[in-house]
This record gives C-alpha cells, structure tokens and sequence, in this order.
C-alpha cells in the first residue's frame, strides 16, 4: 500500500531539513505522536545521519551505509504514524508495505523488487506535482491566450501562436524591391481589436462567459484489446508494455464542443504537461529514492521463522532472502532505469508475539542494526491522543459536526471515560492500541452524526453520563462487547 502525504501549509513553515538537529525532528513528530521517545530518537538520529552524509566528500559519502531500523510493539502504539510523519518532514518519497505480501521466487506473489518500482512511481508524482506547481501561473497564461484566441478569432494571435506562424520574408532577412514602390497602406485598427481582446479577458476572468460554448482540438487514445503470452514475470511486462504503448497507438484528435470554463480547465492542464520535462522530472525522482527514500516494512515478523516449524513456514525464509539483497543494496530495473537501493533507509515493524527478530536470518538481522521497543499505551496516552496532536480525534470530530452547524464541546471527564473504555476493552479482547479510540467515539457519537443537520440542538456537551448512556448497554453484555467494540 502506497502512502505519499504532501507537506502541509504548516509543514512548510519548518525551518529548512538541514537545520533541524535531532532532538528539533523529535518535538515535531510529537507534534503529531504521543509517547515512544525511543523510537523517534533513532528515526530523528537515521534521518540526520541522511543529513551529515549529504556534507562529506562523495568517496566517504558511497561507503556511508543508512542503519536501518526494526519496531517492536503490539499494533496501534504509532510504529507506522512515526515511519509516516519523519516521511513528510523530510519530504521524502514514503512506502508502506506488508512483508507478508510478498512470496518466495517460484511461488505465485508479488516481486520484492515491486517495491522500489512502486517507490519511484511515488516520487515521479511528487516531483511532478512540484513541477506543476511552478508552472502552474504560465499554464494558466498561456490556457487564457489560447481560449482568447479561440472566442476571438479574428483578433491577432496571441504571443504563443504568433511565436509559431511563418514569418514574412523581411524578418528572415530578405529586402524585396519593387520598382514602382506604392506607399505603404494604413495600418489595420489594431487599438480596436486589442481593446476588444482585453474586453473579453476581463469578462473572461470575471466568470461571465464561463456557459459560452467553445470548440477545442482534445487528443484521444484508443487502445485495442488483445490477448498475448509471455514468459515474463507480471512485474517485467508491466515495464516493457508501457512504454511500448504509446509507441504502437499514436495520440489521435478529435474537436468538442465544451463550456469555456471546462475549456480552461482542460487547456492548463494541456499546457502543465507540455511545459514540464519529464525527463527532468525522471532523474530527479529517480535521485530522490536513492538518495532519500524510505519504506516501512510492516509485518516483518510475520516471515520470520518459528522453531520447530515445518510445511508452508520453510518459504518464509526464502522471502527473506529476497528481500535481503534490496536492503543490503542492489540495482533494480524499473521503467525509469536503473535504481540503486544502496541508500534506501528501510524501517521494520512487527509485533513479535510469536516470534522474535533473533527468528529472523542472521544476515537480514545485520542489516538492521537499530532496534527499538515501542510501550504499550496507557490510560494517560489515550487521553492525550484524544486531545493533544494536531489531527486529534477530538478536533476531527468537532470539525465534521461544526460543517452542519452543529458545535460540539467534550468535557474533560468525557475524555477520560472514553479513553478508560478502550483501555479496559483492549484488555478484554483484542489489544489494538489506539484504534480503539474510533471505536469507542463512533458508538458514542453515532446519533449526534445519524441527525446532523437535522438536529434540534445545534450546541451538544458531552459529558461522562452521556458517554455511559451511549456505551452502557454494550458494556455490560462481555459478548455483545466484543462483537461491538
């Protein structure tokens, strides 16, 4: 599962990557994560380690090695949400994926090797977005030129068009000669259709000729559908038969009639991608995931081996040892090139109830030096991930139900009934940490969201009884409980 989260307006206001030390890159995460200061300390060391690499010579630089690092902790405690944010503070192209998803070669799976090739498809889309975003203002110019163009046909062409139109045999630098020179004749009314141009990208701009019908050339594929036969893995002819496709079926056009404000929307986004260069963006994305990209391993514990297992459990370790050479640092064939995951930072998780990371082969163990234990959370914690992180469940909710008019307000023995709930549930069944908590505030909340808008109240306490009144039935019956929450 592919997980990209663009830097937010507040992200952005962080002083530059590396000026941040590791104890900064810390209190940023707990920004957002409550508890595990272990495991921020060694994902702030590995990713300023990044940092202080990028400043040696680049013979030392190559011999530089990132220290990976194994999670240990039962599910919901923030393994992930940490992997995540160091991700999107860095700004660095970010993978989730489950170990447990890949097989051994020979057996029917995915290639370990698909997640670097899902890796660099993630950063293309984020080097591109930039891209787009830079040019964004002259897409936009030029889009307005082209409609003007087309509402006004007659009017001089715009700067773009006129770059293109053949030139007159003067300005290629030839003088003709007429033996019976004629004066020149006037000049054509150029004030009155430049006024009229302007006229039009005023009420253009204004939204008033946003329903007027234009004609645009739009550029259509049509790829027709056959069946072929490869000894190729799955992953290989996804890479050949892309770029063999635009090749084969070439871009055909064809004129519709559209609304000029769907017409402006189409031409900026025909301009963007003509003058971003994806070539450019390319080797920047491939340079930006072997330089800087992370993947979160999860799961990783589920193909460890387990003493004294036999049967299926033997292709656990031949997982391993194909993922093994992608963390040691291997070339990988994408569409794009050739990848280097020799500097890939690849983070682990797993719970490890039933195995341990000493369960895992030796040389898999080595390449990840960093271990680290996340605690199981308390009662305290959940009171503080109701209420202290930026995205808290408390702001989450308040700010959906505030979209309806309707205000909510939690009181704080709410809050600690709710979290004594989940605290108390996950001792009772299934410990799943923090997930929990949307549980228990989906059951409580259910009728205030059922009635929205619709509701009489539109100023909602809740308190502790209200919590209880919600919950009571559900609580007291131990099977219904763990059916329900």
């Amino acid at each position: 599962m592919a997980l990209y989260l663009p830097p937010s307006a507040a992200d952005q206001e962080l002083p530059a990557l590396d000026e941040l030390t590791p104890r900064e890159i810390v209190a940023e995460l707990d920004k957002h994560v409550v508890g595990q200061p272990a495991a921020k300390r060694a994902v702030a060391v590995a990713l300023r380690n990044r940092i202080r690499r990028q400043k040696l010579a680049p013979e030392l630089a190559e011999e530089v090695m990132p220290k990976n690092i194994i999670m240990i902790g039962p599910t919901g405690v923030g393994k992930t949400e940490i992997a995540r944010r160091l991700a999107r503070l860095a700004n660095s192209a970010f993978l989730k994926v489950e170990a447990s998803k890949f097989t051994e070669v020979g057996y029917v799976g995915r290639d370990v090797e698909s997640m670097i090739r899902d890796l660099v498809e993630i950063a293309i889309d984020m080097v591109r977005e930039e891209k787009l975003d830079e040019v964004g203002d002259k897409a936009e110019q030029n889009a307005e030129e082209r409609l003007l163009d087309l509402l006004l046909p007659s009017a001089p062409p715009s700067d773009t068009a006129a770059k293109a139109a053949p030139k007159s045999p003067k300005e290629l630098g030839f003088a003709l000669v007429s033996p019976n020179p004629e004066p020149a004749p006037a000049a054509p009314a150029a004030d009155t259709s430049h006024k009229t141009r302007e006229k039009l990208r005023t009420q253009l701009r204004a939204g008033k000729l946003d329903d007027k019908l234009v004609e645009i050339e739009t550029r259509e594929r049509n790829f027709p559908t056959f069946e072929f036969m490869s000894n190729q893995s799955m992953e290989e002819m996804d890479i050949s038969f892309k770029d063999m496709l635009p090749n084969l079926f070439g871009a055909k056009t064809k004129k519709r009639k559209m609304k000029v404000v769907e017409a402006m929307g189409y031409l900026t986004q025909e301009e963007e991608q003509r003058l971003v260069d994806m070539d450019q963006v390319t080797r920047t994305a491939v340079e930006r995931v072997e330089q800087g990209g992370i993947i979160f391993l999860d799961e990783i514990d589920k193909i460890a081996g387990r003493e004294g297992s036999h049967g299926p459990d033997v292709s656990r370790e031949g997982v391993q040892r194909d993922i093994l050479p992608i963390v040691e640092g291997t070339t990988v064939n994408t569409r794009y090139g050739m990848v280097s995951t020799d500097h890939i930072l690849f983070i682990a998780a797993g719970a490890f109830h039933v195995s341990k990371p000493s369960d895992l082969i030796p040389e898999l163990q080595g390449r990840f030096p960093i271990r680290v234990e996340l605690d199981s959370l308390t009662l305290d914690d959940f009171v503080r991930i109701l209420r202290e992180p930026k995205s808290a469940l408390i702001k989450q909710y308040t700010a959906l139900l505030a979209t309806e008019g309707i205000h909510l307000t939690f009181t704080d023995d709410a809050l600690h009934e709710i979290a004594s709930l989940s605290a108390r549930v996950n001792e009772a069944t299934e410990n799943i940490g923090a997930r929990r908590l949307h549980t228990i505030m989906e059951r409580v909340l259910d009728e205030i969201s059922f009635a929205g808008g619709e509701a009489i109240e539109k100023n909602i306490t809740i308190d502790a009884a209200y919590v209880q009144q919600q919950l009571e039935s559900i609580v007291k019956d131990q099977d219904l409980s763990r059916y329900i929450l």
